[in-house]
Parts: C-alpha cells; sequence; structure tokens
C-alpha cells in the first residue's frame, strides 16, 4: 500500500506565460519601478518565515502537551519550516558574497 502517489501522476502541468502585448510590459514595467522594491520583499519573506516559525512553535506545544490530534502537522510545518530557513540562509550567504565580490572591485 504506497502512500505517495508515483512521480508525475495527478501533477498538473506547468505552462510558462509569456507577455506578447508592449503596453502589458511597459506596464509591468512601470510597476516594477514604482512598486515594492528589493527590501520590501526581503523584509516580507523574512515576516513570512517568522509567521513560519511561530506556527511550528505552537504545533510543537500541542503535541508536546498532547492537545494536536495529526502529528502529520507538526511534522510536515517543521520541515517547511527548517527548508525555508535553509533558503534564506542560503540567499544571505550569497548576498553576502555578492557584497564582498562587489566591494573587492577596482574603481
Amino acid at each position: 500500500m504506497a502512500l505517495t502517489p508515483p512521480i508525475g501522476s495527478g501533477v498538473p502541468a506547468i505552462t510558462p506565460t509569456f507577455q506578447t502585448n508592449a503596453a502589458t510590459a511597459a506596464s509591468t514595467s512601470t510597476d516594477a519601478t514604482s512598486g515594492a522594491g528589493f527590501g520590501d520583499a526581503v523584509s516580507n519573506a523574512l515576516n513570512s518565515l517568522q509567521s513560519s516559525e511561530n506556527k511550528t512553535d505552537s504545533l510543537a506545544k500541542s503535541a508536546a502537551t498532547g492537545r494536536l490530534q495529526n502529528v502529520e502537522d507538526y511534522l510536515i510545518s517543521a520541515s517547511e519550516n527548517q527548508l525555508n530557513m535553509q533558503l534564506t540562509v542560503a540567499v544571505r550567504n550569497k548576498a553576502v558574497e555578492s557584497f564582498n565580490d562587489i566591494m573587492k572591485m577596482q574603481v
């Protein structure tokens, strides 16, 4: 009895969407410059990571006290949180490496 479906079964196909209209492309570029910047994106990602950690902590407390009915919920949340943290650390390390490379450049 398999608990997980085989790879490729029931997975919807992902089709890329391309902008074919010049007006749409122009509006997207103006939205990018007038919208949220890189700092806001990083801030939102860190806030999302913090909320994920809070959810995992609350599920861990519920599991420890016996109030959690499905332990799988905690395991899934903990795994997602671990992957999110690894991604965040990898992005931070890459940003620091890029900054160091820029600082080493000759003017």
